[in-house]
């Protein structure tokens, strides 16, 4: 059995160390003293109506191999990932819980976790094809009309 780094914020659950975790962009979710950690996008979006905060996403990140040092010698080694970065192929670029919100309420319908990927390979050619009709229309700003309509 993996050793527990810390526990999820929302919902309790154990992170293991090394595991992925989630963490809040807003500085004040990441102070040491509220150091706020989530086992899934889900749970991160679960502290969202509480917090209010005005702009915020979840950044993904994995959890140190070893146990945290004591406190005052504790070093940075954590590798992050922001959802939806640019270029980064297998990224997921639609917040899963209101797809699947959207589908819900207009179908009634449960949506499976591997429509998220196929889903963000569509929008990544729509994202192209409206970058390059920008581009041929030698602008730098991607506008509703780049977007293709079919």
């Amino acid at each position: 059995m993996a050793e527990r780094w810390r526990r999820c914020s929302a919902c309790k659950n154990d992170i293991e160390l090394g595991a992925i975790h989630w963490v809040c962009s807003v500085s004040t979710c990441n102070r040491a003293r509220t150091a706020l950690v989530f086992c899934s996008v889900d749970c991160w979006e679960i502290h969202l109506p509480t917090e209010r905060h005005r702009e915020a996403w979840a950044i993904e990140e994995r959890a140190p191999l070893e146990p945290d040092p004591p406190q005052g010698t504790r070093s940075k080694r954590k590798t992050r990932k922001t959802v939806g970065a640019a270029g980064e192929a297998g990224e997921i670029l639609v917040v899963a819980s209101r797809l699947k919100a959207y589908i819900r309420g207009v179908s009634g319908y449960n949506t499976s976790d591997s429509v998220l990927p196929v889903l963000s390979t569509a929008l990544r050619k729509i994202c192209n094809e409206s970058v390059a009709n920008a581009r041929r229309a030698e602008r730098q700003t991607v506008m509703d009309r780049d977007v293709p309509r079919d």
